[in-house]
Protein backbone atom coordinates (compact mmCIF):
# COMPACT_ATOMS: atom_id res chain seq x y z
CA UNK A 1 0.00 0.00 0.00
CA UNK A 2 1.37 3.42 -0.93
CA UNK A 3 -0.01 6.66 0.44
CA UNK A 4 0.96 10.08 -0.85
CA UNK A 5 -1.10 12.43 1.30
CA UNK A 6 0.78 15.02 3.33
CA UNK A 7 0.10 14.66 7.10
CA UNK A 8 -2.82 16.79 8.22
CA UNK A 9 -1.86 20.28 9.29
CA UNK A 10 1.70 20.15 7.96
CA UNK A 11 2.68 22.66 5.29
CA UNK A 12 6.47 22.29 5.16
CA UNK A 13 8.82 20.12 3.10
CA UNK A 14 8.26 16.37 3.00
CA UNK A 15 10.14 13.28 1.88
CA UNK A 16 8.69 9.90 0.90
CA UNK A 17 9.65 7.29 3.49
CA UNK A 18 8.83 3.83 4.72
CA UNK A 19 7.94 3.46 8.39
CA UNK A 20 11.36 2.07 9.31
CA UNK A 21 13.07 4.96 7.50
CA UNK A 22 10.85 7.46 9.34
CA UNK A 23 11.77 5.87 12.68
CA UNK A 24 15.46 6.03 11.79
CA UNK A 25 15.03 9.69 10.84
CA UNK A 26 13.36 10.51 14.16
CA UNK A 27 16.13 8.79 16.12
CA UNK A 28 18.79 10.63 14.11
CA UNK A 29 17.10 13.98 14.79
CA UNK A 30 16.81 13.24 18.52
CA UNK A 31 20.47 12.22 18.83
CA UNK A 32 21.64 15.33 16.99
CA UNK A 33 19.45 17.70 19.00
CA UNK A 34 20.14 16.44 22.53
CA UNK A 35 23.35 14.84 23.79
CA UNK A 36 21.47 13.22 26.70
CA UNK A 37 19.72 10.90 24.22
CA UNK A 38 21.23 7.40 24.13
CA UNK A 39 20.09 4.36 22.13
CA UNK A 40 20.86 0.81 23.17
CA UNK A 41 19.63 -2.74 22.76
CA UNK A 42 20.38 -6.04 21.10
CA UNK A 43 22.25 -5.48 17.80
CA UNK A 44 21.23 -1.80 17.48
CA UNK A 45 24.79 -0.55 17.07
CA UNK A 46 27.09 -2.30 14.61
CA UNK A 47 24.29 -4.14 12.80
CA UNK A 48 21.79 -1.28 12.95
CA UNK A 49 19.00 -3.37 14.44
CA UNK A 50 17.37 -6.54 13.20
CA UNK A 51 15.07 -4.43 10.99
CA UNK A 52 17.73 -1.72 10.42
CA UNK A 53 15.77 0.91 12.33
CA UNK A 54 19.05 2.20 13.83
CA UNK A 55 21.13 1.69 10.69
CA UNK A 56 24.04 4.14 10.46
CA UNK A 57 23.34 5.85 13.78
CA UNK A 58 26.34 4.44 15.64
CA UNK A 59 28.70 5.45 12.83
CA UNK A 60 27.25 8.97 12.84
CA UNK A 61 26.83 9.61 16.57
CA UNK A 62 29.42 7.32 18.15
CA UNK A 63 29.39 4.07 20.07
CA UNK A 64 28.93 5.84 23.40
CA UNK A 65 25.55 7.19 22.20
CA UNK A 66 24.37 4.12 20.23
CA UNK A 67 25.56 0.82 21.63
CA UNK A 68 24.86 -2.91 21.75
CA UNK A 69 23.79 -4.77 24.88
CA UNK A 70 23.78 -8.42 25.94
CA UNK A 71 20.69 -10.53 25.26
CA UNK A 72 19.16 -9.58 28.59
CA UNK A 73 15.88 -7.70 28.48
CA UNK A 74 15.62 -7.20 32.25
CA UNK A 75 19.09 -5.65 32.24
CA UNK A 76 18.24 -3.43 29.25
CA UNK A 77 15.16 -2.00 30.93
CA UNK A 78 16.81 -1.79 34.35
CA UNK A 79 19.80 0.07 32.94
CA UNK A 80 17.46 2.45 31.14
CA UNK A 81 15.64 3.20 34.39
CA UNK A 82 18.92 4.14 36.03
CA UNK A 83 19.94 6.28 33.07
CA UNK A 84 16.62 8.12 33.08
CA UNK A 85 16.82 8.85 36.81
CA UNK A 86 20.36 10.15 36.28
CA UNK A 87 19.15 12.79 33.82
CA UNK A 88 19.63 11.04 30.49
CA UNK A 89 17.01 10.23 27.84
CA UNK A 90 17.39 6.49 27.22
CA UNK A 91 15.85 4.83 24.17
CA UNK A 92 15.92 1.06 24.57
CA UNK A 93 15.11 -1.32 21.76
CA UNK A 94 13.65 -4.69 22.67
CA UNK A 95 14.27 -6.80 19.59
CA UNK A 96 10.69 -8.12 19.53
CA UNK A 97 7.79 -7.19 21.83
CA UNK A 98 7.38 -10.87 22.71
CA UNK A 99 10.83 -10.71 24.33
CA UNK A 100 9.65 -8.18 26.93
CA UNK A 101 8.46 -10.81 29.40
CA UNK A 102 11.82 -11.29 31.20
CA UNK A 103 11.77 -7.54 31.92
CA UNK A 104 8.29 -7.48 33.47
CA UNK A 105 9.64 -7.20 37.01
CA UNK A 106 11.50 -4.01 36.08
CA UNK A 107 8.43 -2.74 34.21
CA UNK A 108 5.76 -3.60 36.77
CA UNK A 109 7.76 -2.92 39.94
CA UNK A 110 9.81 0.11 38.94
CA UNK A 111 9.41 1.74 35.51
CA UNK A 112 6.08 3.49 35.96
CA UNK A 113 6.31 4.20 39.69
CA UNK A 114 9.00 6.83 40.13
CA UNK A 115 6.87 9.93 39.59
CA UNK A 116 4.43 8.56 42.19
CA UNK A 117 7.14 7.39 44.58
CA UNK A 118 8.84 10.79 44.60
CA UNK A 119 5.69 12.92 44.43
CA UNK A 120 6.76 14.18 40.99
CA UNK A 121 10.25 15.22 42.13
CA UNK A 122 11.68 12.70 39.66
CA UNK A 123 10.55 11.80 36.17
CA UNK A 124 11.66 8.91 34.02
CA UNK A 125 11.90 10.00 30.36
CA UNK A 126 12.53 6.58 28.85
CA UNK A 127 11.31 5.18 25.53
CA UNK A 128 11.15 1.44 24.94
CA UNK A 129 10.78 0.58 21.25
CA UNK A 130 9.75 -2.88 20.07
CA UNK A 131 8.51 -4.47 16.84
CA UNK A 132 5.24 -6.32 17.41
CA UNK A 133 2.51 -8.23 15.62
CA UNK A 134 2.27 -10.67 12.77
CA UNK A 135 1.83 -10.83 9.05
CA UNK A 136 5.35 -11.87 8.03
CA UNK A 137 5.53 -15.50 9.28
CA UNK A 138 8.06 -15.06 12.07
CA UNK A 139 9.15 -17.70 14.64
CA UNK A 140 7.53 -18.24 18.03
CA UNK A 141 7.27 -15.16 20.33
CA UNK A 142 8.27 -12.80 17.49
CA UNK A 143 4.68 -11.81 16.62
CA UNK A 144 3.16 -11.36 20.08
CA UNK A 145 1.03 -8.31 20.90
CA UNK A 146 1.47 -7.69 24.65
CA UNK A 147 0.11 -4.13 24.65
CA UNK A 148 -2.70 -4.94 27.11
CA UNK A 149 -0.17 -5.97 29.78
CA UNK A 150 1.60 -2.63 29.42
CA UNK A 151 -1.62 -0.61 29.25
CA UNK A 152 -2.54 -2.15 32.63
CA UNK A 153 0.71 -0.82 34.14
CA UNK A 154 0.10 2.56 35.82
CA UNK A 155 2.59 5.31 35.05
CA UNK A 156 3.55 4.34 31.49
CA UNK A 157 2.24 5.44 28.11
CA UNK A 158 1.63 3.10 25.18
CA UNK A 159 1.94 4.36 21.61
CA UNK A 160 1.38 2.34 18.41
CA UNK A 161 1.64 4.21 15.07
CA UNK A 162 0.28 2.92 11.76
CA UNK A 163 1.90 5.26 9.22
CA UNK A 164 5.43 6.54 8.56
CA UNK A 165 4.52 10.16 9.37
CA UNK A 166 2.84 9.17 12.63
CA UNK A 167 5.78 6.92 13.52
CA UNK A 168 8.20 9.82 13.20
CA UNK A 169 6.00 12.42 14.87
CA UNK A 170 4.91 10.20 17.74
CA UNK A 171 8.43 8.90 18.37
CA UNK A 172 9.84 12.42 18.67
CA UNK A 173 7.00 13.28 21.05
CA UNK A 174 7.73 10.14 23.08
CA UNK A 175 11.44 10.92 23.34
CA UNK A 176 10.60 14.36 24.71
CA UNK A 177 7.92 13.11 27.11
CA UNK A 178 8.82 13.25 30.81
CA UNK A 179 7.35 9.81 31.49
CA UNK A 180 8.19 6.31 30.21
CA UNK A 181 6.67 5.42 26.84
CA UNK A 182 6.33 2.04 25.18
CA UNK A 183 6.52 2.51 21.43
CA UNK A 184 5.32 -0.51 19.44
CA UNK A 185 6.01 -0.75 15.71
CA UNK A 186 4.01 -3.17 13.54
CA UNK A 187 6.47 -5.44 11.74
CA UNK A 188 4.08 -5.82 8.82
CA UNK A 189 4.18 -2.06 8.17
CA UNK A 190 7.94 -1.46 8.35
CA UNK A 191 8.43 -1.52 4.58
CA UNK A 192 4.99 -2.17 3.10
CA UNK A 193 3.78 1.42 3.51
CA UNK A 194 5.26 4.62 2.08
CA UNK A 195 4.05 8.20 2.40
CA UNK A 196 5.25 11.79 2.49
CA UNK A 197 6.83 12.47 5.89
CA UNK A 198 7.65 15.97 7.17
CA UNK A 199 11.34 16.84 7.08
CA UNK A 200 13.03 17.92 10.30
CA UNK A 201 11.65 17.94 13.83
CA UNK A 202 7.97 17.02 13.48
CA UNK A 203 5.67 16.13 16.38
CA UNK A 204 2.36 14.29 16.63
CA UNK A 205 0.70 14.73 20.04
CA UNK A 206 0.44 11.68 22.25
CA UNK A 207 -3.16 10.91 23.20
CA UNK A 208 -4.91 12.05 20.02
CA UNK A 209 -6.58 9.54 17.69
CA UNK A 210 -6.72 9.90 13.90
CA UNK A 211 -9.89 9.56 11.83
CA UNK A 212 -8.68 7.56 8.83
CA UNK A 213 -11.95 7.41 6.87
CA UNK A 214 -15.24 9.12 7.60
CA UNK A 215 -18.62 7.40 7.56
CA UNK A 216 -22.06 7.54 9.13
CA UNK A 217 -23.01 3.87 9.56
CA UNK A 218 -20.30 1.98 11.50
CA UNK A 219 -17.29 2.97 13.63
CA UNK A 220 -14.27 0.65 13.34
CA UNK A 221 -11.65 1.23 16.05
CA UNK A 222 -8.15 -0.14 15.59
CA UNK A 223 -4.44 0.68 15.81
CA UNK A 224 -1.06 -0.35 14.44
CA UNK A 225 -1.10 -3.18 11.93
CA UNK A 226 -4.87 -3.49 12.04
CA UNK A 227 -5.47 -0.04 10.52
CA UNK A 228 -4.49 -1.31 7.08
CA UNK A 229 -6.82 -4.29 7.54
CA UNK A 230 -9.70 -2.07 8.63
CA UNK A 231 -9.19 0.28 5.68
CA UNK A 232 -9.52 -2.61 3.23
CA UNK A 233 -12.70 -3.81 4.94
CA UNK A 234 -14.08 -0.26 4.93
CA UNK A 235 -13.41 0.06 1.21
CA UNK A 236 -15.30 -3.19 0.57
CA UNK A 237 -18.21 -2.03 2.74
CA UNK A 238 -18.34 1.25 0.84
CA UNK A 239 -19.09 -0.62 -2.38
CA UNK A 240 -22.16 -2.04 -0.61
CA UNK A 241 -23.28 1.43 0.43
CA UNK A 242 -22.09 1.22 4.03
CA UNK A 243 -20.21 4.25 5.36
CA UNK A 244 -17.43 3.14 7.71
CA UNK A 245 -15.57 5.53 10.00
CA UNK A 246 -12.16 4.05 10.77
CA UNK A 247 -10.45 5.41 13.88
CA UNK A 248 -6.74 4.82 14.41
CA UNK A 249 -6.16 5.22 18.14
CA UNK A 250 -2.40 5.83 17.71
CA UNK A 251 -2.10 5.98 21.52
CA UNK A 252 -3.61 3.39 23.87
CA UNK A 253 -2.51 5.14 27.05
CA UNK A 254 -3.70 7.85 27.23
CA UNK A 255 -6.65 6.92 25.02
CA UNK A 256 -8.61 9.51 23.05
CA UNK A 257 -12.05 8.53 24.33
CA UNK A 258 -13.65 11.75 23.04
CA UNK A 259 -13.00 10.81 19.40
CA UNK A 260 -14.34 7.29 19.98
CA UNK A 261 -17.53 8.41 21.73
CA UNK A 262 -18.23 11.19 19.21
CA UNK A 263 -17.97 8.72 16.35
CA UNK A 264 -20.07 6.01 18.00
CA UNK A 265 -22.73 8.58 18.90
CA UNK A 266 -22.92 9.40 15.20
CA UNK A 267 -22.90 5.86 13.76
CA UNK A 268 -24.58 3.88 16.54
CA UNK A 269 -22.42 0.83 15.77
CA UNK A 270 -18.92 -0.20 16.86
CA UNK A 271 -16.45 -2.84 15.66
CA UNK A 272 -13.09 -3.14 17.42
CA UNK A 273 -10.14 -4.80 15.67
CA UNK A 274 -6.91 -5.98 17.35
CA UNK A 275 -4.61 -8.93 16.71
CA UNK A 276 -3.87 -9.81 20.35
CA UNK A 277 -5.64 -12.79 22.00
CA UNK A 278 -9.32 -12.23 22.71
CA UNK A 279 -9.58 -12.64 26.50
CA UNK A 280 -8.74 -9.44 28.42
CA UNK A 281 -7.24 -7.73 25.39
CA UNK A 282 -7.16 -3.96 24.97
CA UNK A 283 -10.25 -4.26 22.75
CA UNK A 284 -12.17 -5.09 25.94
CA UNK A 285 -11.17 -1.75 27.47
CA UNK A 286 -12.38 0.09 24.37
CA UNK A 287 -15.67 -1.81 24.47
CA UNK A 288 -16.10 -1.00 28.17
CA UNK A 289 -15.60 2.72 27.54
CA UNK A 290 -18.20 2.67 24.77
CA UNK A 291 -20.64 0.75 27.00
CA UNK A 292 -20.15 3.21 29.85
CA UNK A 293 -20.30 6.44 27.85
CA UNK A 294 -22.27 5.76 24.66
CA UNK A 295 -24.62 2.84 25.31
CA UNK A 296 -27.69 4.99 24.65
CA UNK A 297 -26.42 5.59 21.12
CA UNK A 298 -25.81 1.94 20.21
CA UNK A 299 -28.07 0.31 17.64
CA UNK A 300 -26.28 -3.05 17.85
CA UNK A 301 -24.00 -4.91 20.27
CA UNK A 302 -20.30 -4.08 20.07
CA UNK A 303 -18.37 -6.66 18.00
CA UNK A 304 -14.70 -7.51 18.54
CA UNK A 305 -12.47 -8.97 15.82
CA UNK A 306 -9.33 -10.33 17.48
CA UNK A 307 -6.72 -13.03 17.61
CA UNK A 308 -7.50 -16.25 19.43
CA UNK A 309 -6.80 -17.50 22.94
CA UNK A 310 -3.81 -19.51 21.81
CA UNK A 311 -0.13 -18.75 21.28
CA UNK A 312 0.55 -16.94 18.02
CA UNK A 313 1.30 -19.61 15.38
CA UNK A 314 4.93 -19.51 14.19
CA UNK A 315 6.10 -19.69 10.56
CA UNK A 316 3.13 -21.45 8.99
CA UNK A 317 0.22 -20.23 6.90
CA UNK A 318 -2.02 -20.82 9.95
CA UNK A 319 -1.02 -17.24 10.80
CA UNK A 320 -3.33 -16.07 8.03
CA UNK A 321 -6.25 -17.60 9.94
CA UNK A 322 -5.15 -16.36 13.38
CA UNK A 323 -4.48 -12.75 12.40
CA UNK A 324 -7.62 -10.67 11.66
CA UNK A 325 -8.06 -10.05 7.94
CA UNK A 326 -10.32 -7.76 5.89
CA UNK A 327 -12.90 -10.53 5.36
CA UNK A 328 -13.37 -11.07 9.11
CA UNK A 329 -13.71 -7.34 9.66
CA UNK A 330 -16.15 -7.01 6.76
CA UNK A 331 -18.30 -9.78 8.29
CA UNK A 332 -18.31 -7.92 11.61
CA UNK A 333 -19.41 -4.75 9.85
CA UNK A 334 -22.25 -6.64 8.18
CA UNK A 335 -23.16 -8.24 11.54
CA UNK A 336 -23.71 -4.90 13.26
CA UNK A 337 -25.54 -3.49 10.22
CA UNK A 338 -27.94 -6.45 10.10
CA UNK A 339 -28.71 -6.53 13.83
Amino acid sequence: MTATATPTGHTGATKTMTMVAAINDALDIALAADDTVHIFGEDVGVMGGVFRATDGLQAKHGQERVFDTPLAEAAIVGMGIGMGLAGLKPIAEIQFAGFLYPALDQILSHLGRYRHRTRSRYHLPMVIRAPYGGGVHTPEQHADSPEAILAHTPGVKVVIPSTPADAKGLLLSAINDPDPVFFFEAIKLYRSVKEDVPVGDYRVPIGKARIVTQGDDVTVICYGGMVEVAQKAAAAAQTAGIGVEVIDLRTLVPMDTDTIITSVAKTGRAVIVTEAPRTAGFHSEIAAVIAEEAIEHLRAPIVRVTGFDAPYPPFTAVEDVYRPNPLRVAKAIRQVMDY
